[in-house]
């Protein structure tokens, strides 16, 4: 009845180390299946060690039990699965270790390439600024000579033609409305380069400086050629 006894405390002993045992193994399975982040890893690892250290005090409960133990063979065959439970054990932390290795490794592989995508991302839209600047640039240098084209017609209007002197003055005002609208293009590039939208405002003013140059061209030539209109 006391062998008896005594085994059930040495069976109970053994399924404990068998459930740490398979509870660990799974863990480090989900530590090499981890995605990250790093902090989920950490607590993987807390969860690992705080197994090992359940398993590492039932394998020393069941080797104080094998010391015990009054008949030689039973003492010896217990010491064996105390053995045999050692070497899984230093197995199993072999594992932990490549699970971690192989993990921090995907992390931070994951980690570079996301770093590497931010940059290609931050240089592509240095490139796109950089593109709108400049072709807003030469919008701009494209106005201002609209602009001395429209001043030199001018001029040669008020030396031919005396008699207009109001169209004159209304060409000059038009001119200066126009140097306004270069100022306003010079601000709305600064913006639109901020904000993408360039296109679209540089096209309409465009349109707008054209058709003031082309209506203020045949206001001039109906006035020379056709005066008494």
């Amino acid at each position: 009845m006391a062998a008896a006894a005594a085994c059930v405390p040495v069976r109970v002993c053994h399924q404990e180390i068998v459930k740490f045992d398979l509870e660990i193994k799974a863990a480090v399975q989900d530590i090499r299946d981890c995605p990250g982040p790093l902090s989920a890893l950490t607590e993987l690892n807390a969860a690992v060690k705080e197994k090992f250290r359940h398993l590492r005090g039932r394998i020393q409960e069941l080797e104080q039990m094998a010391k015990e133990q009054d008949k030689e063979s039973d003492k010896q065959a217990l010491l064996r699965e105390v053995e045999n439970h050692k070497k899984q054990m230093l197995s199993n932390q072999a594992a932990w270790r490549k699970a971690n290795l192989a993990c921090k490794i995907a992390i931070d592989n994951s980690e570079k390439d996301q770093l590497l995508q931010g940059r290609d991302s931050l240089r592509q839209r240095k490139t796109t600024k950089e593109s709108l600047a400049e072709s807003a640039s030469n919008i701009t240098e494209s106005l201002m000579g609209i602009s001395r084209m429209m001043s030199q017609q001018v001029q040669q209007s008020e030396e031919t033609v005396q008699t207009l002197a109001n169209s004159s003055r209304t060409i000059l005002e038009a001119n200066e409305e126009f140097k306004s609208m270069s100022g306003t293009i010079q601000l709305g590039r600064k913006l639109i380069t901020k904000y993408n939208r360039r296109e679209l405002t540089d096209k309409l003013l465009i349109f707008l400086a054209l058709a003031l140059f082309l209506a203020t061209v045949l206001y001039i030539l109906k006035k020379r050629l056709f005066p008494f209109l």
